[in-house]
């Protein structure tokens, strides 16, 4: 088995050194000149937040590397697509305000935004892969018309990934409205009735207007839900579910094949990075971060994007658990953090398919800087 390295930078720092300064330091080791040439077109994929949640990556740590792309004569850009969720990055009006408002403002970050998937989610190149389950992918088009992509990924655990890192970063993150469904068409939310107390919660925030409140109770229209998955993220009853054997195990493939679109022409012009600092038990796209499950970490990179997940999982379970954090099951060191907070999740599904499509490997050598 092949094996690639992924560079570590711990969060240490000193008056010689900053944490900007040693994430340059990092980025260079890991090859940050070899993927780019002077004037090409620099895509910075991250997410830029929900309202409401702060444990994205903070953009004081993103206008370092701008402003070093800058020294190389490339031309760099923030950029995320739009989602399928009723939240406040919907549409790319909504999702700039955000982002603004999250402290992206091209002022902070010295470089401008764009939403690669357009006004409404609509705009995408059409990726022809011929996988399994994915013959053609949507990806948005201004990630796939530029010249080189760079993910910054804030690695964290999710409710139907297990943990989001830089394959959930490229493989969902860069897919337009019309890629998302794709992924999640297989998503068969079912209302537990026993569980539901009619609150409400899901009709809210269900874009599709696909969920009604019939007698005290959530019922949902499945020929006008698209399987997002926001209600059974929205849920405060937990009364909400899907086929977890299935679904979930098809949902993370297709997932990891949306990568392989993704770095489709680019798999020589693309850098990786996890961010392991304010590791949260959910996706940064709620409106809110629960307390992080374990300490912060540091900063992984690597041109291996299975790697650099694997990598982000193993120093992550090896940690101990942090007292008072929604983690009460396996909390010592050496044991599974995801599974632990997502017991009916298997995480490896993600990374075991990226690596037999031959995205990467799953072997690595670790380097610390």
């Amino acid at each position: 088995m092949t094996e690639t390295k992924v560079y570590f930078s711990d969060l240490r720092t000193t008056f010689k050194e900053n944490l900007p300064a040693k994430l340059i330091r990092l980025v260079t080791e890991a090859g940050l000149e070899q993927v780019i040439a002077p004037r090409n077109l620099v895509a910075l994929k991250l997410h830029f937040g929900e309202k409401g949640n702060t444990a994205f990556i903070r953009p004081l740590l993103v206008r370092p590397l701008v402003d070093r792309l800058k020294e190389l004569k490339t031309l760099p850009f923030l950029t995320d697509a739009n989602t399928l969720y009723a939240g406040t990055r919907g549409n790319s009006v909504a999702h700039l305000d955000t982002a603004v408002q999250n402290g992206f403002a091209p002022s902070v970050v010295n470089a401008p935004l764009i939403i690669a998937d357009g006004l409404r989610g609509a705009s995408h190149s059409r990726v022809k892969i011929d996988q399994e389950y994915i013959k053609t992918a949507y990806i948005g088009k201004d990630i796939v018309e530029a010249d080189c992509l760079i993910s910054m990924a804030h690695f964290k655990g999710h409710e139907l990934s297990g943990f989001g890192g830089t394959l959930k970063n490229l493989g969902m993150g860069c897919a337009s409205r019309k890629g998302k469904l794709a992924q999640h068409s297989d998503l068969s939310p079912k209302v537990k009735a026993k569980k539901c107390e009619g609150c409400g919660a899901c009709v809210e925030h269900c874009a599709q207007k696909a969920i009604s409140i019939e007698d005290g109770k959530a019922v949902i229209d499945p020929e006008k839900c698209v399987g997002c998955g926001e209600c059974i993220l929205i849920c405060p009853n937990g009364a909400i579910d899907v086929q977890w054997n299935a679904d979930i195990a098809l949902f993370q493939k297709k997932m990891a094949e949306y990568t392989l679109a993704v770095l489709k022409g680019k798999s020589q012009k693309a850098l990786f990075l996890n961010f392991l600092t304010d590791i949260s038990p959910a996706c940064d796209c709620y409106p809110h971060s629960d307390a992080p499950i374990v300490p912060d970490i540091g900063i992984l990179a690597s041109r291996d994007p299975v790697a650099i997940d694997q990598a982000a999982v193993d120093l992550i379970n090896k940690q101990a658990a942090l007292p008072g954090s929604s983690l009460t099951r396996h909390t010592a060191p050496g044991e599974d953090k995801f599974r632990g907070v997502y017991p009916k999740i298997d995480w490896s599904v993600q990374l075991a398919h990226a690596e037999t499509i031959g995205i990467g490997h799953r072997d690595y050598t670790l380097v610390a800087i």
